[in-house]
C-alpha cells in the first residue's frame, strides 16, 4: 500500500519588531527563493505573499518534513539571502517565533484567495489584529505580552 497524506499549512512570520523592510519592488524575489526552498523540501507552494512587516506561505508539508526545521531553514536561508542580494537593504532578521495553523481541503482555495488579496486585506486590518485573529480561530491560547 502506497503512503498518501495531505497536510495543508498556512505558516506566517513577521521581521524582527516587524520592520517595513520587504518592499514590493523586490517581494518576487523573495518569495521565488522561498519557492525553491520548499521544492528542493518536496513541499507543495499554493500562495506566497505579505506585506513590507511578515509573509504568509501556504503549502503541503511533505511527511518527510518536521514543520519546525522547514521554518528555521526558510528564516535562515532567505535571512542570509536578503542581506547578500543587497535587494532589502533595511531588512535586518526575522522575528523569532511563527505561526502555523493546518487546513483541510475544504478550506484550501479560501486560504490560496485570503493570501492572493493580502495587500488589499491589509488596508483594513493590522497584522498584529490579523495574527490574534488567526490564533483565536484555531483556539491558540496566547499571551497578548509575548506574541509580539
Amino acid at each position: 500500500m502506497g503512503t498518501y497524506r495531505q497536510i495543508f499549512y498556512q505558516i506566517v512570520f513577521a521581521t524582527k519588531h516587524r520592520e517595513q523592510s520587504i518592499h514590493e519592488k523586490n517581494e518576487a524575489e523573495l518569495y521565488k527563493y522561498i519557492w525553491g526552498i520548499l521544492k528542493n523540501k518536496k513541499c507543495q507552494l499554493y500562495r506566497i505573499n505579505g506585506l513590507p512587516d511578515h509573509i504568509h506561505i501556504f503549502c503541503d508539508l511533505h511527511p518527510s518534513v518536521c514543520l519546525s526545521d522547514l521554518v528555521k531553514d526558510i528564516k535562515v536561508s532567505t535571512n542570509l539571502w536578503m542581506k547578500q542580494s543587497g535587494l532589502f537593504p533595511e531588512f535586518t532578521c526575522w522575528q523569532d517565533g511563527y505561526g502555523a495553523f493546518t487546513y483541510s481541503v475544504r478550506e484550501k482555495d479560501t486560504i490560496i484567495n485570503y493570501i492572493k488579496n493580502q495587500k488589499e486585506h491589509h488596508k483594513n486590518e493590522t497584522f498584529e489584529d490579523e495574527y490574534k485573529k488567526l490564533l483565536k480561530e484555531h483556539g491558540i491560547e496566547f499571551d497578548e505580552k509575548s506574541i509580539f
